[in-house]
C-alpha cells in the first residue's frame, strides 16, 4: 500500500511557490501558477480567483495535512440538504507527485559520507565491514538511493569512518 504523504508546514511563499514539509520528511516546492496552467485553470473555475489575486492565493494555511484556502469557500449541500461551505482544498498526494524537491533544503548525507571514505582511502566493502553493514547498502546510502536511520548513520560516522558525529539544529 502506497503510504499517503501528508503536508506537514509551510516554510515559505513566494508568489505562487509554495516551499513546504511533507510527512515522509521532505522538503518539497510547488510552483501553483505552473500547476493551474497545466490544470487549464480558467475564469470558470473557483481556483481563478487565487491565480489573479496573489494575495489570496498566500493566504494558504495547512490543516488536516493538506493545503487550504478558507477564504475560497465551496458550497456544497449536505446529507440533510442543507446549505454548507467548505474552504477550498488540494489532495496532498497531488501536490507531492506535481512538485520538485526543495534543493535549498536537501541534506547531502551520502556524498558528505562517500568523501569522507575517500579520504580515508576505504572501499565501500571496507566501511561497510567497519560500520557493521553492507557493501550494497553504503553504496545505496553514498548514491542517496536509500533513507537511513540515526542509530545506523552513528554507526557509519564513528565506527566505520572513526568520526564523530554532529548535528546543528539552525
Amino acid at each position: 500500500m502506497r503510504t499517503i504523504k501528508r503536508i506537514i508546514k509551510i516554510h515559505k511563499i513566494e508568489g505562487y511557490k509554495v516551499f513546504a514539509l511533507f510527512s515522509n520528511g521532505a522538503s518539497r516546492v510547488i510552483d501553483f501558477k505552473a500547476l493551474f496552467k497545466q490544470w487549464n485553470i480558467g475564469p470558470d473555475d473557483k481556483e481563478y480567483s487565487l491565480l489573479k489575486d496573489v494575495k489570496a492565493f498566500q493566504q494558504v494555511a495547512v490543516i488536516d495535512g493538506t493545503f487550504v484556502w478558507e477564504n475560497l469557500p465551496i458550497k456544497s449541500v449536505d446529507e440533510n440538504g442543507q446549505a454548507v461551505f467548505y474552504p477550498y482544498d488540494v489532495d496532498p498526494i497531488v501536490m507531492y507527485e506535481n512538485s520538485e524537491e526543495d534543493e535549498a533544503r536537501k541534506i547531502e548525507i551520502g556524498l558528505m559520507i562517500k568523501q569522507a571514505r575517500k579520504e580515508l582511502g576505504l572501499t565501500q566493502a571496507e566501511l561497510a565491514a567497519k560500520s557493521g553493514t553492507s557493501k550494497h547498502y553504503i553504496s545505496r546510502i553514498e548514491n542517496n538511493k536509500s533513507g537511513i536511520e540515526l542509530a545506523t548513520l552513528i554507526k557509519i560516522i564513528e565506527g566505520g569512518l572513526g568520526k564523530r558525529l554532529q548535528i546543528s539544529i539552525v
